[in-house]
């Protein structure tokens, strides 16, 4: 897998990024060709605590995860493990979801704009591109970048939907027609 290392407020040293990279390594096991996958990495300090957000996006899947804590090295094993707690637990779904689909893509490229506006409310933009999909596949995609909201194109009801995870763990939609 190649890694690609960003700091904000932390500078990256050699140890840093040889600890991250043998970490995630472990994840290569999950992906038929590791060496096409890039996976971001964002370190960020914040006070004492330092949080770690990593971003795999492959050709069927975006799998993302953030952790943090007062020592980086723990928030990059939490992180590792919980990335591979979401490929485990949604293994039987993708499977039966993409099995015998070829060239299937699912893209989530979007760049975030912020807002010039210091006292505006609004802190931060984004921009994204909404594939079609079915509710199964958006439960899917929410739960692997482990959010609390997802937009999609609804392809069954023809219409923009919001699937937002509940406070029981249940999945509520809104429809927008």
């Amino acid at each position: 897998m190649k890694i690609s290392i960003r700091g904000d407020k932390i500078t990256i040293t050699k140890s840093i990024k040889d600890y991250i990279s043998e970490k995630l390594g472990r994840l290569d096991k999950y992906f038929e060709n590791p060496k096409d996958i890039e996976c971001k990495v964002l370190i960020k300090v914040k006070n004492q605590e330092q949080s770690i957000e990593v971003t795999v996006p492959t050709s069927r899947f975006t799998l993302r995860a953030e952790e943090r804590h007062q020592d980086l090295y723990a928030a990059t094993d939490l992180v590792v493990d919980k990335l591979e707690g979401q490929i485990r637990k949604n293994k039987d779904r993708l499977d039966k979801k993409y099995r015998g689909i070829p060239k299937f893509e699912m893209s989530f490229d979007f760049e975030a704009l912020e807002d010039e506006l210091s006292d505006s409310k609004i802190v931060k933009r984004k921009n994204i591109d909404m594939k079609p999909m079915d509710e199964e596949e958006a439960i899917i995609q929410i739960e692997l970048l482990n959010h609390d909201f997802f937009v999609f194109k609804n392809i069954d009801e023809d219409c923009v939907s919001v699937l937002y995870k509940r406070k029981d763990g249940s999945y509520g939609i809104i429809n927008v027609k």
